[in-house]
């Protein structure tokens, strides 16, 4: 299992902005639902599935375009999309959405998938940053979620069947059971899109390396013309 209070500190311009956008939403979503963890994943799980469906389209077409590998980016990706979706259906039989949360769904989600593509054309390796420190303050969230209904300040109740059968847990599991598996889910994407962005640092740095070399031989070759 991840370590749940591992944290990337921003090293650059990219990490900052990615940090400081997630802190952003962070402080919206803590002014509008407080303490109703229930209903605040059901609107961040819609929004949380969208990032790894546009990459993972983007990085479709890409692949197409320039018919070359993957290197299996896709379905992690696809992957991830679809497992916040199943944590968004798990959190709909609990906290049972009203219809301005629904409203606020919609907008979030189109105002989202909209933000987070440009990001992700821009800046591939910014998208997967803002994604990282998403997902640690999912982790965060949801820690804070089960601490609540461990204490019994949030009444505990049976686990959904729908997550019973989507994490094969046992059939007398609660709430509590599905909050840490949930919690697991985000930590594994929080190390994916860290990875990611750091893999998008390795290719860059071995480029500029590359191209670098290449100067110099040029530059090489051109002076021993010269001095024919």
């Amino acid at each position: 299992m991840s370590d749940l209070n591992t944290h990337l500190g921003p090293k650059n311009f990219s990490d900052k902005f990615a940090l400081n956008f997630t802190k952003f939403l962070r402080f919206l979503a803590d002014t509008f639902f407080k303490k109703r963890y229930g209903h605040r994943a059901v609107v961040l799980e819609t929004v949380a599935a969208v990032p790894g469906m546009v990459a993972g389209m983007l990085i479709h077409f890409k692949s197409l375009r320039k018919m070359e590998d993957d290197r299996g980016w896709i379905k992690l990706l696809l992957d991830e999309a679809e497992n916040e979706r199943m944590h968004l259906m798990t959190f709909i039989h609990i906290a049972k959405p009203n219809w301005i949360e629904r409203f606020i769904i919609l907008i979030a989600q189109a105002i989202f998938i909209v933000t987070y593509s440009l990001i992700y054309i821009i800046s591939q390796r910014t998208a997967h940053r803002i994604v990282g420190y998403f997902e640690e303050e999912a982790v965060r969230s949801y820690t804070e979620y089960l601490h609540e209904l461990e204490t019994g300040k949030i009444k505990d109740q049976p686990a959904p069947d729908i997550a019973i059968n989507y994490w094969n847990l046992p059939l007398n599991s609660t709430l509590k059971d599905v909050v840490r598996v949930i919690r697991d889910d985000e930590a594994g994407h929080r190390d994916v899109n860290h990875n990611f962005a750091n893999l998008i640092d390795s290719r860059t740095s071995i480029k500029k390396t590359s191209n670098m070399t290449e100067e110099k031989v040029e530059i090489k070759n051109s002076n021993e013309e010269l001095k024919k």
